[in-house]
């Protein structure tokens, strides 16, 4: 299990803001990426390729300077048969390094913090050969490690899903090996992950495209517990590949039931379809800066009237459904005082539209227009154009807003 040290920390001091401030605001342990394990167990792994010893345990420099070490869970040496032939003897002086050794692996397990990460006590293995001369670091895909299929990700189609920062970590501790141990620093890393393939089904690797596994994420290194940024970099992600797969239409769904029903309504394609979550500031503002043609946002009832109120994000901790200003509406759409007054005291906004719709009182469109409304205010000036489909916990379409215009 990775130690769990101050230098997670590093740099959280009295006012800190960003990623660092939330992390010591939040009293909560942080964990480390996965890149951050897959580096540290290369380190090892080429370090007992170079040596014949694994260090244990590792300690790596991640992007902002922090050292953490790292135990080993699993380390393997292979070393090649004796040579008998000078054929024999010329092939494996090609194949091996010092020592007739011709791979090492060694394993880590990650560790989260505080995080409900789903690759929270996975095995990260790491597995080097040496590799041809000139060539440098060559990344490979070992199981349980998906692999790009689509286009719109910061990876070629074909790549193993080993992210940049991840890639360049592991290119600085290969370096910084060869150069302590004598190597060439021309090696194959296979990294592999154990059940991965299993774990990448609660993720969004199969409709990016990612396929056979997780992928090797992180950019500081570090995870900081709830900071919700692997979910808003998982839609912009989505948006890229919607965007490279020539998609003119994408959707921003809360949740499962939503998404279903925008399909039905639309027939998009899987790569059309947004996890939004909470998240609906974080679409529409990377839709502003990366526009597709047109937006459906679909979603329960309660929390679009959030959107409709002008949140942009719409988790339960940070927000709330204003029955207020639900009753507001009501009667601007002809609810008589005591239905606004009903609506105003409504158990839930569900029951809210409810006593609207048996009072012929449209109380979902006018949160759809709304919502809508507020959307069109975060991407004013994007050629973007916005429907809006409210649904109930069952699935049924309860408020609707439609572009203007053919």
């Amino acid at each position: 299990m990775a130690a769990a040290g101050s230098e997670a920390g590093a740099g959280v001091g009295a006012g800190a803001g960003g990623r660092a401030g939330q992390l010591k605001s939040s009293g909560l342990r942080p964990g480390w990426t996965t890149g951050a394990c897959a580096t540290a167990a290369t380190r090892a792994a080429y370090t007992a390729l170079l040596t014949g010893e694994f260090p244990d345990p590792v300690v790596i420099t991640l992007p902002k300077g922090q050292q953490p070490a790292f135990a080993l869970a699993a380390e393997r040496l292979t070393v090649a048969e004796q040579p008998t032939t000078s054929e024999e003897l010329t092939a494996a002086e090609q194949q091996t390094g010092p020592g007739g050794r011709t791979a090492a692996m060694a394993g880590v397990v990650k560790d989260a913090g505080d995080d409900p990460d789903v690759t929270h006590g996975a095995l990260i293995r790491s597995t080097v050969r040496s590799g041809e001369p000139g060539t440098g670091v060559v990344f490979r895909a070992g199981p349980g490690v998906g692999t790009v299929t689509k286009a719109g990700l910061p990876l070629p189609v074909g790549e193993p899903a080993i992210n940049p920062v991840p890639r360049q970590m592991i290119r600085d501790a290969v370096a910084e090996v060869a150069a302590a141990h004598g190597g060439s620093g021309d090696v194959v890393v296979e990294i592999a992950v154990d059940h991965g393939e299993e774990i990448a089904r609660s993720t969004w690797n199969p409709r990016l495209g990612i396929l056979g596994g997780l992928s090797i994420l992180g950019t500081t290194g570090v995870v900081v517990p709830y900071s919700c940024s692997a979910w808003i970099d998982s839609i912009r992600r989505g948006v890229d590949v919607a965007r490279a797969a020539g998609r003119t239409h994408v959707a921003g769904c809360t949740g499962s039931t939503s998404e279903k029903v925008a399909v039905a309504e639309h027939g998009l394609p899987e790569d059309a379809l947004l996890d939004m979550g909470d998240f609906a500031g974080a679409v529409l503002k990377y839709l502003k800066r990366h526009p597709v043609p047109r937006l459906t946002i679909a979603g329960g009832f309660a929390k679009l009237s959030k959107l409709a109120a002008g949140h942009l994000d719409l988790h339960s901790a940070r927000s709330q459904v204003d029955k207020g200003y639900l009753a507001g509406l009501a009667r601007r759409g002809g609810a008589d005082e005591a239905l606004a007054e009903a609506v105003a005291g409504a158990n839930t906004a569900l029951e809210a539209v409810q006593l609207c719709r048996a009072a012929g009182v449209p109380l979902g469109d006018l949160v759809a227009e709304a919502a809508r409304a507020t959307a069109l205010g975060v991407l004013v000036g994007s050629p973007v154009a916005v429907d809006v489909i409210c649904i109930d916990r069952a699935g049924t379409v309860v408020g609707r807003a439609e572009p203007l215009g053919p």
